[in-house]
């Protein structure tokens, strides 16, 4: 299979449009050796064969679209790459950009959880303003870790499972969080059995997410911050990492001591990374920690091959 990060960033990406920390300021005036990211997407192909699968679709969806080829083979007057979108949960930063989806003439097929299609009917109604547009064919995703397929995409099997994590902050299980507010999924190519476990919100590993990271040939998760205090030491957040869903790379039971237990043979990736994140740094500690770690920081444009 064919993985290509669309975008990397965290909600509001890097350089965030109103932040002055070190990295967003440092990136814009050129001082800092770091790379401008978009928020959070990727696309994933089979070996052969155009189409693939979208996982969340990011506000920057269109510059995304543009800067990356493989979306727009331009086999018809209207063409797209995308089979179909699968949302990994119903945050801001990945389900807007199925506004930008509009134009499709046909309903967009989606997949995504109960609890994630009710908050985008009734909290953040994406879905009913899209129904005066292309409108939208939803698909359930079960929790159980049974299989699904995309149409169009017939070597790629999907299996997602519940991750502990947030709901949205517009959603009415924000802060009583209901099993399908957000998922990880396993991504197999039934030709070469390869797979990735994608997983961009991540609060906390239970067993059976390292047992779905363990058994993948690699894993594409949880970036966001490199400490639990991260937000509110900078003093732009009262709420630590792990209260708003997302497990710290650092520190006694993150992400890196997660990770370091994985076969050695799996290959270990960052997505979702937060702009206050000093691993985005390429000169830092932190992000020379992570290359002796065996881990890399996702960028913007990078293809994986499995």
């Amino acid at each position: 299979m064919r993985i290509t990060v669309l975008g990397s960033a965290a909600g509001g990406g890097f350089p965030q449009w109103n932040c002055n920390c070190r990295n967003c300021a440092g990136v814009r005036a050129g001082t800092l050796r770091a790379r401008p990211r978009t928020q959070s997407s990727i696309f994933v192909r089979p070996d052969e064969g155009d189409d693939g699968v979208l996982f969340n679709a990011s506000p920057d969806i269109l510059e995304q679209i543009r800067s990356n080829p493989v979306l727009q083979p331009a086999r018809a007057l209207r063409d797209s790459a995308i089979a179909g979108v699968v949302l990994i949960d119903g945050q801001v930063d990945h389900a807007t950009g199925l506004f930008m989806l509009r134009e499709r003439g046909t309903p967009l097929p989606l997949w995504c959880t109960d609890p994630v299609a009710e908050d985008l009917s009734q909290g953040n109604p994406v879905l009913g303003v899209l129904s005066h547009y292309c409108g939208v064919a939803r698909h359930p995703v079960a929790i159980d870790g049974s299989a699904f397929e995309v149409p169009g995409v017939p070597d790629l099997v999907f299996r997602a499972l519940a991750l502990t994590g947030k709901a949205a902050p517009y959603s009415p299980h924000r802060e009583h969080p209901v099993a399908g507010d957000n998922i990880g999924i396993t991504i197999r190519d039934r030709k070469s059995g390869r797979s990735v476990f994608y997983a961009p919100g991540l609060g906390a590993i239970t067993p059976p997410v390292f047992d779905a990271m363990a058994n993948a040939d690699a894993v594409m998760v949880d970036g966001t911050f490199w400490t639990d205090d991260e937000m509110v030491r900078l003093g732009v957040s009262a709420k630590r990492a792990r209260e708003i869903g997302h497990l710290p790379q650092s520190g006694e039971g993150g992400m890196i001591e997660w990770l370091a237990r994985l076969p050695a043979s799996t290959r270990r990736m960052l997505i979702h990374i937060n702009n206050t994140n000093p691993i985005l740094d390429e000169d830092s500690d932190e992000h020379a920690a992570l290359r002796r770690a065996g881990i890399e920081a996702c960028e913007d444009g990078m293809t994986i091959q499995l």
